[in-house]
């Protein structure tokens, strides 16, 4: 990576956080046009991040991680279209999350962590019955979501343990904010409104995604 490159890439990271708070700012306000801008523009935002944050660790995973980032960009958009096209957004987080979920495996393979699948699955049935009764109809297309996302936080969280660095703790990290958010999401539409909700959702998920895109470096 060249001296400019990488002068390039590490000044983006406070142009997403602007990007992100404009975001949040105009959900807050009611500001659609504004949400239209800025929402795809700091996901997209952190896709050139990563594309820039060179030499990656493995170009395997730093490919994999740029994937699902895109997937991910394809999942904004849906949720924030003026129709509910959640089932689309749902499909394209969980590509999303195959696809890192292959970045983690495809650093030394799946890894089977007790204390992290512990862990994950009992948050994922704490969860699951929190939101059951309001699923109505989504219960299939959330369970399986859901298992795929916990899985996703799981093998982040064996990477780390099987092999420490601060790259691994960024995808550990990013993943399990990335869970949390998801979890806000789907407890403010299924269970209760909340009122920091999407604040909660927005920052824990582009904090999230940052850090998988950081975790390419290292």
């Amino acid at each position: 990576m060249t001296t400019s490159t990488a002068t390039i890439a590490w000044w983006l990271l406070p142009v997403i956080l602007a990007s992100a708070l404009l975001h949040i700012q105009a959900e807050y306000a009611g500001l659609r046009q504004r949400v239209y801008v800025f929402k795809p523009l700091t996901t997209s935002l952190i896709i050139l991040f990563a594309l820039l944050i060179t030499p990656p660790i493995m170009p395997v995973y730093k490919a994999l991680i740029v994937a699902g980032l895109l997937f991910s960009l394809g999942g904004d958009v849906f949720l924030m279209l003026p129709n509910d096209r959640f089932v689309f957004g749902l499909l394209s987080f969980l590509i999303a999350h195959l696809l890192y979920i292959a970045a983690f495996v495809s650093r030394g393979g799946f890894h089977a962590d007790s204390v992290g699948l512990a862990v994950y699955a009992l948050y994922g049935a704490v969860m699951l019955a929190l939101l059951w009764r309001g699923l109505g109809s989504l219960r299939i297309p959330v369970v399986v979501y859901m298992t795929v996302i916990l899985v996703m936080g799981w093998q982040a969280f064996a990477l780390w343990r099987a092999m420490p660095g601060w790259g691994t703790a960024c995808a550990a990290i990013g993943a399990a904010l990335f869970v949390v958010s998801d979890s806000v999401l789907a407890y403010d539409r299924f269970r209760t409104k909340l009122a920091v909700g999407r604040a909660l959702v927005l920052s824990t998920y582009f904090t999230a995604q940052t850090l998988l895109a950081l975790s390419a470096a290292g």
